[in-house]
């Protein structure tokens, strides 16, 4: 049985029709070549398998040309995701602003699923290899969550502080979960993936909403905890008895 998209219209809905974005552009200076290269491999390699040699290899550039540029083949990984990052933030949500806060967030993450589109395989890849390289997920998690707290800020929704904080994480794990759907959705209007993503915020929104009344109930027992008395009205007290 088919899974039912969001009931709810939304632009990213709206518009699954549209015409499939078009290809990454292709590079234009150094760095934009390693990063492509970095990619292209990791569709035939897993990542713990790519060295530095192999991607100044297939980017046509020298080691150094590539030291000048990165320190590790996770720092080329981190370079593009806050580049996704930064073309996300370049769209226009204008459009949006009088949609409610989870509304505006699926718009937002849509957008950045449509833009990853090229990328497809490469995320497919380095999916598996976070499963068996507890590391390697540890250093995606903290790129999920940073790249998160940009697209929160995207939706107008608060990502600072201890509450911004948990926010970006529940997102981060979130979105991953939601990644392991996409890489197998193969309708161009991404339905089974909407899906998913508008259920995995509900739960989500109920959970924070959880979270933060538990963060406020310290607070509540702080109020609710009866003062000491001071160590004169003890003294006094004993001198009464």
């Amino acid at each position: 049985m088919a899974r039912r998209p969001p009931s709810r219209p939304t632009r990213s809905s709206r518009d699954s029709s549209r015409e499939p974005r078009p290809p990454a552009p292709p590079p234009t200076n150094d760095r934009e070549k390693i990063i492509a290269a970095f990619l292209s491999l990791l569709v035939d390699k897993p990542f713990e398998q790519i060295g530095l040699a192999d991607v100044a290899k297939e980017a046509r550039v020298s080691l150094i040309q590539l030291r000048e540029q990165f320190a590790s083949t996770i720092s080329i990984l981190a370079a593009h995701v806050k580049a996704i990052d930064r073309v996300v933030l370049s769209q226009d949500f204008s459009d949006m602003a009088d949609e409610p806060p989870r509304e505006r967030l699926f718009d937002v993450l849509m957008r950045r699923l449509e833009i990853m589109a090229p990328h497809r395989e490469a995320v497919r890849s380095l999916l598996r290899s976070a499963r068996r390289n507890p590391p390697l997920a540890l250093a995606l998690n903290g790129m999920g969550v940073r790249s998160q707290q940009w697209m929160l800020a995207a939706a107008d929704i608060g990502a600072s502080g201890p509450r911004g904080v948990v926010r970006a994480q529940g997102l981060a794990l979130i979105f991953a979960s939601v990644l392991r759907t996409w890489i197998r959705d193969d309708d161009p209007g991404l339905a089974r993936t909407m899906a998913d993503l508008d259920r995995a915020l509900g739960r989500g929104q109920r959970l924070l909403g959880l979270v933060e009344d538990l963060c406020r109930l310290p607070r509540r027992l702080c109020r609710l905890r009866p003062r000491r008395r001071p160590r004169g009205d003890d003294s006094e007290d004993a001198v009464a008895a």
